[in-house]
């Protein structure tokens, strides 16, 4: 190896990066946590696409002080107690560390889009290990311009500020992949063999999206159907066992339907007393889920007439689920390693 100059900045030996990138919790489920962390989320116009003059007023008036109480409520319905943390962050440390050990050739962090640890720090984790190319994986198997673009926005964002940039790629949404059409299918499939009863019914659940961002091309909608669709001819069932719903609407706008609170609390009625409902758009188990869908969810179908409820967890850190995301990751990194 050729000597340095005297005083030339240390080099390090180059190496590849993997930025698992996810949409954020809040620090605490404390009024000015959750005012914060709101605060951010709400004011990304990928996510809010009113005009801000119009926006900013509600949200910084009303929204900001009546939503952090309640949704610092939720959150404390589904805290980890055990490591004082969201599911959410706690997941995806254990997420890094089983992709780090799958893939010892590679350097592996995360970040989220809104609250801690920041996009920006952990990109520059891996610039400070030395990584010179580096694959940004938002972890969304369906494309929105809501979650995967923004987070990538985030994550280029921070480059403008570096003055020597690595080499990037992103990770394409992997919604009809073979590797997540089999993982997701197993995880659904091996979660009702668990339950104690036979649902007469298994809701596919998504989080939802304005409909007017359907209209104006966002191919969330059509990822989100074919990926039900797909696990359900991987596991030959009838197309009346398992539905696609969506969850999470907020505001007073039309978001995509049928939405998954109505459904259930409307099933009961028709005969449909036993349920079990996944959530194929999240790769990681969090607010939408633990609250949302498996206590609000249980408690509304319950309430009105349902019997039997269960919620079939996210692919999380699973081995099944970990299987899938070094596949696809290792696809992305062809060529680079």
């Amino acid at each position: 190896m050729t000597e340095l100059p005297a005083g030339h900045p240390p080099i390090r030996q180059p190496k590849v990066g993997v930025l698992l990138l996810n949409l954020g919790t809040p620090d605490g489920t404390d009024y000015w946590s959750m005012r914060r962390y709101l605060g951010e989320f709400l004011s990304d116009r990928r996510v809010i696409e009113a005009n801000p003059l119009i926006w900013q007023p509600i949200l910084q008036g009303i929204v900001l002080t009546t939503r952090p109480s309640k949704s610092g409520a939720n959150y404390k319905r589904i805290w980890d107690q055990v490591e004082n943390d969201s599911p959410l962050r706690v997941i995806t440390k254990r997420q890094v560390k089983a992709l780090q050990a799958r893939m010892p050739e590679v350097m592996v962090e995360y970040g989220m889009r809104y609250g801690n640890p920041s996009t920006a720090v952990g990109l520059q984790a891996l610039i400070d290990a030395g990584c010179q190319k580096i694959l940004f994986a938002p972890l969304y198997p369906q494309y929105s311009a809501t979650t995967t673009a923004t987070a990538n926005d985030k994550a280029f964002e921070a480059l403008k500020a570096l003055r020597w940039q690595p080499a990037v790629r992103t990770l394409q949404a992997y919604f009809d992949q073979p590797e997540y059409i089999a993982a997701l299918a197993t995880s659904i499939q091996d979660g009702v063999a668990k339950l104690d009863f036979t649902p007469d019914l298994i809701l596919t659940s998504y989080h939802g999206m304005p409909k007017q961002y359907l209209m104006s091309g966002d191919p969330y909608h059509c990822q989100c159907l074919k990926t039900t669709r797909l696990v359900r001819e991987y596991l030959g069932w009838p197309p009346e066992k398992l539905r696609v719903t969506f969850q999470s609407r907020f505001g007073p706008t039309e978001w995509l339907q049928p939405y998954t609170d109505e459904t259930l609390m409307a099933l009961p009625g028709q005969g449909i007393k036993r349920v079990a409902v996944a959530s194929p758009a999240f790769s990681v188990d969090c607010i939408e889920t633990l609250e949302e869908l498996a206590i609000t969810g249980r408690e509304e179908f319950e309430h009105a007439g349902g019997e039997k409820y269960a919620y079939i967890p996210c692919l999380n850190d699973s081995d099944i689920g970990m299987d899938m995301l070094e596949s696809v990751v290792r696809r992305e990194l062809m060529g680079w390693i």
